[in-house]
């Protein structure tokens, strides 16, 4: 026998904000146990991989993703897209990229997050990171870092997101 059940709830409608206001207070702080002067150290989902052990540098003009992280991604080295440019490090140190390729890179949790297309340049290189994220990609987020609360904050439809 099929019984028809019918759902007499209704889903909440998500209310759209434009122009949020971001801004940090003691509270972001709070769970924060001793002074520190870390780096700024995130998770983000790039493509189908979460990515953890990602540091973001305000001063860097590129964004890396190392191959020991690209390797773990399961991604095919024949998807990188040659490039020739160097990347010069502080002192001066040149490394030389494999490839560059593009992922989907989002960042916060539903509902206040969002996925913009980031170009990485794949390094073959040791680092306690797995990608380091530019300054240009955060300000495409219009994201704001805090070094003192260790967390970023950027605007979405849906409010302030978090990482």
């Amino acid at each position: 026998m099929v019984q028809n059940i019918q759902l007499t709830g209704s889903v909440p409608k998500m209310v759209q904000i434009d122009n949020p206001l971001i801004g940090f207070s003691e509270e972001d702080a709070r769970r924060l146990h001793l002074l520190h002067d870390n780096a700024l150290v995130v998770s983000i989902q790039a493509g189908d991989y979460t990515m953890h052990r990602v540091l973001v540098d305000n001063g860097s003009s590129a964004n890396i993703l190392y191959y020991l992280a690209f390797q773990q991604m399961g991604i095919g080295r024949e998807q990188l897209v040659p490039t020739n440019t160097p990347l010069v490090g502080f002192g001066g140190i040149r490394v030389f990229p494999l490839g560059t390729i593009t992922l989907a890179v989002t960042v916060g949790d539903y509902p206040q997050k969002i996925t913009k297309s980031v170009t990485f340049h794949v390094v073959d290189y040791w680092s306690a990171y797995n990608t380091i994220i530019r300054r240009p990609t955060l300000n495409s987020w219009k994201a704001i870092t805090s070094t003192y609360h260790l967390m970023i904050k950027f605007p979405t439809d849906y409010g302030v997101g978090e990482l």
